[in-house]
């Protein structure tokens, strides 16, 4: 499924708040929609967890995780 970026401003969750689990500990992180998807996407494509990809993301961040991980999305959409 090809949704464009227009497609995610009429949802009505637009911030979804997630459970996951970060060097084995449980968080929870808010991201818009289209950055969960794009993640899960960029997870499927290196063959990893959503939860794996979010610990090393982390592990390199040095402020918010949430920024981090829309920071990384932006950063790595053209491999999309």
């Amino acid at each position: 499924m090809n949704l464009q970026v227009t497609d995610y401003l009429y949802d009505q969750d637009l911030i979804k708040k997630r459970s996951v689990v970060v060097s084995g500990h449980r968080t929870s992180v808010s991201l818009e929609t289209i950055f969960w998807d794009k993640l899960r996407s960029l997870a499927l494509q290196r063959h990893k967890s959503v939860n794996q990809l979010i610990t090393e993301i982390d592990q390199h961040c040095k402020g918010s995780l949430s920024s981090a991980l829309r920071v990384y999305v932006l950063q790595n959409i053209h491999k999309l």
